[in-house]
């Protein structure tokens, strides 16, 4: 089994299992067991080294501790994909990226239009800027055979893009206040991480080590620690220095990854943010700003932004449609891309501090990622005329 159809098809699975841990999150925030779900969402975690020691409840430790290695492996996939895999050409990434920023650009202006005036809803205007990679591809697989290549190989290089502008977004816009000594000593990792580098040192252990002291330092300083993990995704070898078969050390990783990330620290943090207890008058703030926001950006202007961006690529010559695709199957394929699940909540994580805004910010990307799922399968059902072509 190849290596691209071993990943299409744990895509696939892992899809129903983070489909389900949101369900199951959904529930158990909303049933007779609400009382010990929420204890233990919100259980006090302590680490102790001598004096030093970090305190944070397991919420955090998941959206701040564990999504290291979500980032780890997303970044590790964009850096194989950028020097050797479907972005190494310009020709292979001029059409998804147009695609991309236009995805990203036209949600942030319809949130932004409808927030300008609230200094604290105006917070949330990436949170419908990214696509979830994972929920995506795993709706997208549900139509089987039927899906040509070309059409995932688009819809994944237009999300590693979405991704690597939600990262450079997370950094820029959605940091705290900084602390000097801490920046300083994160600063001095990724160095460290970058010299290593250079001189192809290919044992990982190397970069664990360094880039745990990286996390450490950028959660102290204020920055985002979970972008920690692609730091040390970038700084990681994709080719080693011996002259032999080895495998690199980005290849070795992304195995080692491949099967914790989505089976288990996905739907563990899909399990804990996913759930919102459902209060009277919560789905009546489905039609207020910030949930209107969020919904519009995601159902409207994800595939307006992504379709039409593509479209105005190809007629000006920068890009060229999928191999055996239509603009059908793009359109129902740019609707998809409204799922924006785990970023989407990760994002509103960092954007918002009131519990209330929260849970409607949570309830609305869920009822988007919903109608995007829904919308671009019916759009794909009815564009896809029979079995895949190769391309």
């Amino acid at each position: 089994m190849s290596r691209s159809v071993k990943a299409w098809d744990l895509q696939q699975v892992s899809g129903v299992f983070i489909i389900a841990a949101i369900a199951l999150g959904m529930i158990a925030a909303n049933s007779p067991l609400s009382s010990m779900y929420w204890t233990i969402h919100h259980t006090p975690i302590q680490v102790q080294f001598g004096p030093y020691g970090i305190e944070e409840p397991l919420i955090s430790w998941i959206n701040d501790g564990l999504m290291v290695f979500f980032f780890l492996l997303v970044g590790l996939e964009i850096k194989r994909e950028i020097l050797e895999g479907r972005l190494s050409t310009p020709a292979k990434v001029a059409l998804p990226i147009f695609s991309a920023v236009g995805g990203m650009l036209f949600p942030a202006l319809i949130y932004a239009s409808l927030t300008w005036n609230d200094a604290i809803a105006i917070n949330g205007w990436a949170i419908s800027t990214a696509t979830d990679i994972v929920l995506a591809l795993g709706i997208l697989s549900l139509l089987g055979a039927k899906v040509p290549i070309s059409l995932k190989v688009f819809l994944t290089a237009v999300a590693i893009f979405d991704d690597i502008g939600a990262v450079l977004i997370i950094g820029l816009f959605y940091s705290d206040e900084l602390s000097s000594i801490p920046l300083l000593i994160s600063l001095i990792a990724t160095g460290t991480l970058l010299l290593t580098n250079s001189y192809r040192i290919d044992r990982v252990w190397v970069y664990i080590v360094v880039g745990s002291l990286l996390w450490i330092a950028m959660l102290k300083a204020g920055v985002e620690a979970a972008l920690a993990g692609v730091i040390i995704a970038f700084a990681v070898p994709m080719r080693v220095a011996k002259q032999d078969n080895s495998p690199s050390p980005v290849r070795i990783l992304e195995e080692r990854l491949e099967v914790w990330v989505p089976f288990a620290i996905v739907p563990l943090f899909a399990f804990f943010n996913a759930g919102v207890k459902i209060e009277p008058g919560l789905l009546a703030s489905l039609t207020e700003p910030i949930s209107l926001g969020i919904i519009l950006g995601l159902v409207v202007g994800k595939p307006i932004g992504i379709f039409g961006s593509a479209i105005v690529a190809v007629q000006l010559g920068f890009g060229r449609l999928p191999s055996g695709v239509n603009w059908g199957q793009m359109f129902g394929v740019a609707m998809l891309a409204g799922i924006g699940f785990t970023m989407s909540l990760f994002v509103a994580s960092l954007a918002f501090s009131d519990v209330s805004v929260m849970a409607s910010a949570k309830i609305a990307v869920l009822s988007a990622s919903f109608f995007a799922a829904i919308s671009g399968l019916t759009v794909l059902y009815v564009a896809l005329p029979g079995p895949a072509r190769a391309s």
